[in-house]
Formats: structure tokens, sequence, C-alpha cells
């Protein structure tokens, strides 16, 4: 059983009051998944991010990264050069999600097509 250690209570992503929760809905945020999926070929910098994860604003692109970051996900490492070059990477806990990532996103790829003949026949 894991254990919250500020209230030393057990881990329950269904209590609203468990930080596991908010974890959880970061993890599954669209853009996390995309970006550790990104990630999850090597080191990339912002622009190649920006590039690969087509439809993301530079805000959120930022965003999701401060956030990962933040909660130990990857890393970001910025070289003393002109102009300024900034690298993104998966830390060990980072590189942990990679199994969960690639499952979810090799079913949807797998289920696409089931899903869009249920979204059509849903709306005829």
């Amino acid at each position: 059983m894991n254990i919250v250690e500020s209230s030393g209570l057990p881990a329950d992503v269904y209590s609203a009051k468990c930080p596991t929760r908010q974890v959880l809905d970061h993890i599954a945020g669209k853009w996390t998944i995309l970006v550790v999926d990104a990630l999850l070929g090597g080191t990339m910098r912002y622009t190649d991010l920006s590039r690969r994860l087509e439809g993301i604003s530079q805000k959120m692109l930022t965003q999701t990264l401060r956030a990962l970051q933040a909660d130990g996900f990857i890393t970001r490492t910025q070289h003393p050069t002109i102009p300024p070059r900034v690298d993104y990477d998966l830390t060990e806990l980072g590189r942990s999600l990679a199994e969960p990532i690639r499952a979810l996103r090799q079913w949807t790829e797998t289920h696409i097509n089931d899903i869009e003949r249920a979204r059509e026949a849903a709306h005829n």
C-alpha cells in the first residue's frame, strides 16, 4: 500500500483531498501524454517538441514542460550558447511512464476505426 507522506493516509486517487488525484489529472492530460511519448525517443529541444506536437500553442507547451519538470518527470538543461539552447529529457521517473503511455497510444491507434464507427452510429 502506498502512503501519502504529508497526511500518513493511504494514497487514494478517488479521494478529492489526495494529491494523487492532481498527479493523475496532470499525467492523463493530452499534452502531457504526447510530450512524454515524444521524449521517449530521446532528448529534444523546445522547437523540436513544438514541431512534433502539431496544434500545441507555445503557452501550452511551456506550461506542460514546466509542470512536468516540477513533478520530476523531465529535466531541462540550458546550454550557455548563443543563441541559447535548451534540451528536455525524461528522468527515470518520467521513463517509468513509458509502458502505460505506449500501451495507451497503441490501443488508441488499434481501435480508432471502431471508435470512429461508434461515433458515426451515435450521430445517425
